[in-house]
């Protein structure tokens, strides 16, 4: 066709199919040829048989001797002269199909089988390949390998399988783009892919573990879900139908017993989970606010016997003081019927003032609605917190005092040093002859050098201990603060603020100036812009510190886990002030850190 096809079809497209066009066929065709070239892997299927079977020492190839299978063969013989040295490839192809199938039941041990194409024998027998695949599998003692889906789900085990069915969907739509005029359409090479059978591979006890990478496993015998799930979905509906009417007749007949129950409100309506309850439990009327029942944790808690709890309110009792921080106070709590979780100081029955965390809610009992309040002694817990906040309030004092007392000496006694140092070098500089060039240049730069080094140290005695902070309040320090980075980094820092409260608590403007440096600095280090934007502002009386930047951002939660401090701290020095601290962070999205500090009480207080 290639050589009369401009004699015959002038100007005619050809579209050509080659199930499995053996490697090295001269495809030089003129542009009025396209279509699909497939390709035989036997390479491929060697490989995957050796993944299945490490020990195979044998491959045993199958075929025929129609003009077809001997170029086949070739091909095979081409892919399989790498393997000659390691394995005993031999090729069963001029045997009359009786001889070849009595060889394939001989085979040694360690072999596997590759099946070729076998469309005529020496006897001139010719088989389909569903009539071939069921015989050759029968025979053969050794696993069936094959390479495309003619000889495959006969029982072959499978290999790098070439579909025929898609190569002539490929080649459809050559020709449907053909004619709708395209033309210049290059030939295109059909995919393969890794195709096995499920029980072949169960036959020859080969593991799907070692199947290479996205291989298709073909007639997997269905679970006992896939087989029977229409008769158990139809099971299991019943099953609840019948479960759901027994559950609507034992809830009608609890109902009906609850009507018929007398108010008691004694001992046995309780179980023992409630008496035992390592949580002091309450339940008090939301209508009349009497003690209904209570546990032996909450007699333990209080100090109240049970009896004398039961029947009286709880104003009777006067067992809840008023919070301090305005929170809702029993009464309030009871009337309102929720509370997911919130603390209460109490006074136990010999005066000892303890610390509650109560969660509150609303339940009927015998019809009548009643409020449900479990109650955790955390006194101990709260002690331990002022404990350590105790701790770490003194650790950050020592930390300030350490700063000034360090900043102070850089201040007064290293940096007038350094600058005796620069004027003693600028002094020996004048004294010094004009013929002495080189040696003037160098005291020039060393002189320069001092100088720098003064600025730095005059620099880091103002981060460690601001007199502007201490002298001119938090605003005109973080902006000279802000203008000092600037100068230094040659970044641009926009720096705004509000008229803040008066009197400022001088722990809260430390505590914002500090972590306004932190942030800052991290902000200037890591971002990698050179914009960034500080404001304080004045909310209603209380502070709020914004430092923004527009950079790579970071993942927070993976900072928070990390080894740095820099987090940790500024966290740290908000809670002592019972502020707030946010971070909004994203990757290449930007960095936003929030400080929040309520400053009204703590003016008040100062």
């Amino acid at each position: 066709m290639a050589e009369t096809h401009q004699k015959s079809f002038p100007g005619v497209p050809v579209v050509f199919c080659f199930p499995s066009a053996p490697s090295g066929a001269d495809l030089s065709l003129d542009s009025g040829f396209t279509g699909v070239q497939g390709d035989i892997s036997a390479a491929r299927t060697v490989d995957a048989a050796l993944r299945l079977l490490p020990d195979t020492k044998h491959v045993t190839v199958v075929g025929g001797i129609a003009p077809y299978d001997q170029q086949l063969e070739a091909a095979i013989k081409n892919q399989l002269k790498s393997y000659e040295t390691r394995l005993n490839v031999s090729y069963l192809t001029e045997l009359t199909l009786p001889d070849l199938l009595r060889r394939l039941h001989e085979l040694p041990s360690h072999s596997i089988v590759l099946m070729s194409a076998l469309g005529r024998d020496p006897a001139g027998t010719t088989l389909t390949s569903a009539e071939l695949g069921p015989l050759i599998v029968g025979a053969s003692n050794a696993p069936v390998f094959s390479m495309n889906d003619r000889h495959f789900d006969h029982g072959e085990v499978g290999g790098d399988i070439s579909s025929a069915m898609e190569q002539g969907k490929l080649a459809a739509g050559l020709a449907v783009r053909l004619l709708k005029g395209e033309r210049g359409l290059t030939p295109v090479k059909d995919a393969s892919v890794y195709m096995f059978d499920w029980q072949a591979l169960r036959r020859w006890g080969l593991d799907e573990r070692n199947l290479p990478p996205g291989s298709i496993v073909k007639n997997r015998q269905p679970g006992f879900w896939e087989q029977y799930r229409r008769y158990a979905l139809i099971a299991l509906i019943v099953l609840l139908s019948q479960m759901a009417v027994i559950l609507a007749l034992l809830m009608e007949r609890a109902r009906r017993r609850r009507t018929e129950a007398d108010l008691r409100r004694s001992e046995e309506k309780f179980s023992t989970s409630f008496r035992q309850s390592p949580l002091a439990i309450m339940i008090v009327s939301a209508k009349t606010g009497c003690y209904i029942e209570v546990n032996e944790s909450f007699e333990c808690q209080t100090g109240c016997d049970r009896r004398e709890v039961l029947g009286r309110t709880v104003r009777d009792i006067d067992l809840w003081m008023p919070p301090q921080d305005g929170s809702l106070s029993m009464d309030q709590l009871l009337a309102a019927g929720s509370l997911a979780s919130g603390e209460m100081p109490f006074k136990r029955k010999d005066g000892q003032m303890r610390t509650a965390l109560l969660s509150v809610e609303r339940i009927e009992v015998n019809g009548e609605s009643c409020v449900l309040c479990v109650i955790a002694d955390i006194t101990e817990r709260k002690r331990a917190e002022e404990a350590l906040s105790s701790v770490s309030r003194r650790l950050i004092e020592a930390q300030e005092s350490e700063r000034v007392r360090i900043g102070r000496e850089l201040h007064d006694d290293v940096n007038q040093r350094v600058a005796i140092i620069a004027v003693r070098l600028k002094t020996l500089a004048r004294e010094l002859p004009p013929s002495e060039s080189r040696t003037l240049r160098t005291l020039d730069q060393i002189s320069t050098d001092v100088t720098g080094l003064a600025a730095e140290i005059q620099a880091l005695s103002h981060r460690l201990h601001s007199s502007k902070l201490e002298y001119l309040g938090l605003s005109a320090a973080s902006e000279a603060f802000c203008r000092e980075l600037s100068k230094q980094y040659e970044v641009n820092v926009q720096f705004q603020s509000d008229e803040l409260p008066d009197n400022l608590p001088n722990e809260i403007s430390l505590c914002l100036f500090r972590v306004l440096q932190e942030a800052l600095q991290n902000a200037v280090k890591h971002s990698g812009v050179r914009d960034f934007d500080v404001s304080l502002s004045n909310r209603s009386g209380d502070v709020e510190l914004v430092v923004h930047d527009s950079g790579v951002g970071f993942d927070f939660n993976a900072a928070r886990l990390g080894i740095g401090l820099g987090l940790t701290s500024m966290r740290e020095r908000l809670r002592l002030v019972d502020g707030r601290f946010t971070v909004r962070s994203k990757s290449q999205q930007g960095t936003t850190v929030v400080a929040h500090v309520p400053v009204a009480s703590k003016t008040v207080a100062n």
